[in-house]
């Protein structure tokens, strides 16, 4: 069977573990070099050390190409040196897999404000600064006339679609995602680069304990699709986001515009609650929160 990444260099941020980790080897088994990024933190966010080192083993052991990066990918300056590692080690750079993150969950009348500037901080700005960064160089490659087939691969969560008890500021953040990969497809298609993002569900150490795990998929399942829209026969798919629970597969909807009723004047308050009972009744009902 051919690999359909073959002759690409990418990066994986969060890939010593789980799910990032099934990530860097998967793409590395479809013939990309991998550029293998783990900040080294636990669960919560305390720092430890980082397995970057035992993938990069991995691929290599696949006979694959993969080197290490310890990059704090929510540091501007060091998610530009990371981006700057790919194109100096391996001639360039065609995908960027976004899923570094971690977790502090906590219900809304508990959480600190330090817990909610570390999730937000490494989930939001951790997508927005190795991005951003990317995007400056397919820019400037397209502006020289070397076009590269560029590829975006955010990491969501149903908790950022749906919303989910417990966990404000990772819903916040994966929902923030979630509009960062639409207004970036919107202003990368013009220098040929796409931007999707995955919702995945799998048995992590982040989901281990919050919950029942035991029917939960691998991480390894949710990484063919992100393989998939990495390569070079997906340009035709941007701005969308994919759930993938094991074999089950989902085009995610986002918000449309359902009902609507259009007064032609201002409106007057007093008669507003008519009206939005009439809308809710009319428009599809909203998936429940998760744990609601």
């Amino acid at each position: 069977m051919s690999k359909i990444l073959d002759g690409r260099v990418a990066i994986v941020t969060g890939a010593g573990r789980g799910i990032g980790r099934a990530h860097a080897l998967e793409l590395a088994r479809q013939g990309a070099k991998v550029v293998v990024n783990d900040f080294g933190v636990s669960n919560n966010g305390e720092k430890e050390d980082s397995p970057a080192h035992q993938v990069v083993a991995e691929i290599e052991a696949l006979g694959g190409v993969a080197v290490v990066n310890g990059a704090d990918v929510a540091d501007f300056a060091q998610a530009e040196a990371m981006v700057q590692q790919a194109i100096d080690t391996f001639g360039g750079l065609d995908i960027l897999v976004n899923n570094a993150g971690f977790v502090r969950d906590r219900m809304l009348v508990n959480a600190t404000e330090d817990e909610w500037d570390a999730v937000i901080r490494v989930h939001m700005k951790g997508h927005f600064a190795p991005l951003r960064h990317a995007a400056a160089y397919w820019r400037a490659e397209s502006k020289a006339g070397r076009p590269r087939v560029g590829r975006v691969i955010n990491t969501t969560s149903g908790a950022g679609l749906q919303g989910s008890i417990g966990q404000v500021a990772y819903s916040a953040a994966k929902g923030g995602i979630a509009s960062m990969t639409l207004v970036a497809a919107a202003e990368l298609g013009r220098v040929g680069v796409t931007v999707n993002a995955i919702a995945p569900v799998a048995k992590t150490r982040m989901t281990e304990g919050a919950f029942d795990t035991s029917a939960m998929a691998l991480p390894e399942d949710n990484s063919p699709i992100v393989a998939w829209l990495a390569s070079e026969a997906a340009g035709h798919v941007t701005g969308r986001i994919f759930e993938i629970d094991g074999g089950l597969l989902t085009l995610e909807s986002g918000y449309l515009h359902a009902a609507s009723r259009d007064a032609g004047r201002r409106w007057e308050a007093a008669e507003l609650g008519e009206v939005v009972d009439a809308l809710i009744a009319e428009a599809p009902k909203p998936d429940p929160v998760y744990g609601a």
